[in-house]
């Protein structure tokens, strides 16, 4: 290539230049950008002469290695300087162009083209549509989708739910899939990831029934059992991802890799870790993956010192580990306290298997820190030490640290680093507040309250799921939204009772409010998890587990409830909570208190 070039760029005559370029431009690869560049001055310092004394297809090729060989605004730039009727390239290269290119340019080459008379054809709007993500430029391609006569094309329309589903309307998405004509498998499943995406994950469940029911039912395929397993994961709605695993293997997608690596996420992700152990041991050829998977598992339900043997056991077995698999093994060390064994494996990814860290393995560092009461060593790794800028996640996992050891200054500076960030949260301040709640410093609470209000911050409420026979049942604190209400809440104050005789006494400290002592008491009695507990009670047969899935981290008030509800009552509770899993029995916690 670097030949061509030299020969490309030597003084000649015209034709002796254009055959040059000629065969520069025949190859297929792109060009460095900086030799791009050196190619284009040529052709401006000839005052196009390579452009137009080249056959059609010579112009056509320039204009397709610019958008390869440039950044997409700069290779913009170059195209539209010199895209003409005659250099107009040809609807296979205008397409290979727009693939190039990233919106807006992507839409402002079509216009451009359009103009000059080469209308393009389906191909071309959805590879624009690919790369859409403004609302106003997916409705207007949708327009010219229907105008064009192209509303039967299954891409299209399939490409214009993704684009819908990306500008944050699933709604629009939906629409878009109900006037298809023919809904195929690959339809369906764009319509899950739309729901998905836009945080609708019970929608996303209810397509597997619809897909299958009515008159053209489509079979689900390997693809669907791995989106819905993804959204079981997310709800953290075992019962359901059970059936889909059912499904799967009755229709032949049960030794499928991807589908099984999926299954042990999903049984991680619900607490279930015998479950997922017996997929992950019954599986053949194991995956980087599938082990990192299994030991991300491990690292959230508070079984770290597994999770540690289970990388050992990888290195045996051959396969090396990856990013990912250090971010699941210095998981395990942060979340059960290992401090010497989580520095020991972060010296292990540098040098040993010469892996740069990147944001999480910082972020799992500050975190094993912030947990065993590093904070200043922390804060000095964040600011002096880390080899990449720090984001916001890193400096919360630092806050809450600040709030769970009542370090008031140090959560103060943190503050200020993600306001510099321009990357502050409700969720931040309400962690700095607790800080202060923690302290008993209820001035400074007001005085957060109040620039809260001021700057209309809204706090996300916190939020319990339970599953039961597949439907998603949801829970806020003073939920009174349930058509069993009356019966939770008598439940729960059956509990409460029993609770008390047991020794549980509420923590006035998870109430934020300037209460007196009633007050924050009553406050804490109807907090979401404890909602939850009580209707799970009702419907879940003594055996099995009850299960929930929390949207915040468990408060130390419902962290004891449970505790002592586990014994009393003799259950299994499994709280997936924001930050890791808790497993309750016996008066005791999986987390053994260290979260």
């Amino acid at each position: 290539m670097a030949s061509h070039l030299a020969r490309a760029l030597r003084p000649s005559t015209p034709s002796s230049t254009t055959s040059a370029a000629a065969a520069l431009l025949s190859s297929t690869s792109p060009l460095p950008a900086a030799r791009f560049l050196q190619l284009h001055a040529h052709v401006l310092r000839t005052g196009g002469l390579l452009l137009l004394r080249a056959p059609p297809a010579s112009a056509s090729a320039f204009l397709s290695l610019a958008a390869a060989s440039l950044p997409s605004p700069r290779a913009l730039s170059v195209l539209l300087h010199h895209i003409t009727q005659e250099s107009l390239p040809s609807t296979f290269c205008c397409n290979t162009i727009l693939g190039s290119l990233r919106e807006p340019d992507a839409v402002r080459f079509l216009r451009r083209v359009r103009a000059l008379g080469r209308r393009g054809n389906a191909f071309s709007l959805s590879i624009v549509l690919k790369h859409c993500r403004t609302i106003g430029h997916a409705s207007q391609l949708h327009a010219n989708v229907v105008v064009e006569g192209h509303v039967r094309d299954a891409l299209l329309a399939t490409s214009l739910m993704r684009a819908y589903a990306a500008c944050g309307d699933g709604d629009a998405a939906r629409k878009m899939f109900d006037e298809m004509p023919v809904k195929d498998t690959v339809a369906w499943n764009v319509l899950i990831t739309c729901y998905t995406k836009n945080r609708r994950t019970k929608d996303a469940l209810k397509i597997f029934d619809e897909m299958r029911s009515g008159e053209n039912g489509t079979e689900p395929d390997d693809v669907t059992c791995i989106l819905l397993l993804q959204a079981c994961t997310s709800l953290g709605a075992l019962d359901f991802g059970e059936q889909v695993w059912d499904y799967a293997q009755d229709h032949g997608y049960g030794g499928e890799l991807k589908v099984r690596n999926s299954l042990i996420t999903m049984y991680t992700k619900c607490g279930c870790m015998e479950k997922a152990y017996q997929v992950f041991s019954g599986t053949p050829n194991k995956s980087v993956v599938t082990w990192s998977a299994m030991i991300s598992g491990l690292a959230a339900n508070g079984f770290g010192k597994d999770a540690i043997s289970a990388f050992e056991e990888m290195g045996r077995s051959g396969i090396a580990p990856d990013e990912q698999t250090f971010t699941g093994v210095l998981s395990a060390c942060s979340h059960s306290g290992l401090v010497d064994e989580g520095f020991k494996f972060f010296d292990i990814m540098c040098h040993e298997y010469q892996l740069m860290p990147n944001v999480h393995h910082y972020g799992c560092m500050v975190d094993l820190m912030g947990r065993a009461g590093l904070l200043n060593q922390a804060y000095e790794l964040v600011v002096r030490e880390m080899r990449v800028a720090p984001d916001a996640t890193i400096w919360r996992t630092l806050l809450g640290a600040c709030r769970v050891h009542g370090h008031v200054d140090l959560g103060e500076r943190v503050i200020n680093h993600l306001i510099e960030l321009k990357a502050q949260q409700a969720g931040d301040y309400v962690l700095l507040l607790n800080t202060y709640a923690a302290a008993e410093d209820w001035k400074n609470v007001a005085v957060v309250r109040k620039l809260m209000k001021e700057k209309g911050i809204q706090t996300t409420p916190g939020c319990t799921t339970v599953e039961m026979n597949g439907e998603i049942h949801e829970f806020i604190a003073d939920d009174d939204s349930h058509p069993r209400k009356a019966e939770i809440y008598e439940k729960l104050n059956e509990i409460n009772k029993h609770l008390r005789i047991a020794g549980y006494v509420p923590n006035m400290l998870s109430e934020l409010h300037d209460l007196d002592s009633e007050g924050k008491e009553c406050a804490l009695a109807y907090h979401s998890e404890k909602l939850a507990i009580a209707f799970a009670l009702l419907v879940t047969p003594q055996h099995r587990p009850i299960r929930l899935a929390k949207n915040l981290r468990v408060c130390v008030d419902c962290h004891n409830f449970t505790k002592v509800f586990s014994g009393v009552y003799n259950r299994l509770v499994i709280v997936r909570d924001r930050t890791r899993f808790h497993h309750f029995k016996g008066f005791q916690c999986s987390c053994n208190d260290y979260w």
